[in-house]
């Protein structure tokens, strides 16, 4: 990812066709899409997971995190 971006700044600097950046742009949100659908996943296997096992406020309170963070994901 951090190669796209430097890849996207190259392009931009040079004066690059500009479908040809937004197209370097598509594929670098992909990129990132991927990075955070695995982190989520990860996250809910996890933290959210063990919070579970434990019980109480702090499942619910990873509960609402992890809620909180899909729908900033989808509203993006």
């Amino acid at each position: 990812m951090e190669g796209q971006v430097r890849g996207l700044q190259r392009l931009v600097e040079e004066d690059t066709y500009c479908i040809d950046v937004l197209t370097q742009v598509s594929a670098t949100t992909k990129a990132l899409q991927s990075f955070a659908l695995t982190m989520t996943d990860d996250h809910l296997q996890s933290c959210v997971a063990d919070a579970i096992a434990q019980g109480g406020d702090q499942a619910k309170d990873k509960l609402a995190e992890a809620s909180q963070a899909i729908a900033r994901m989808v509203r993006s």
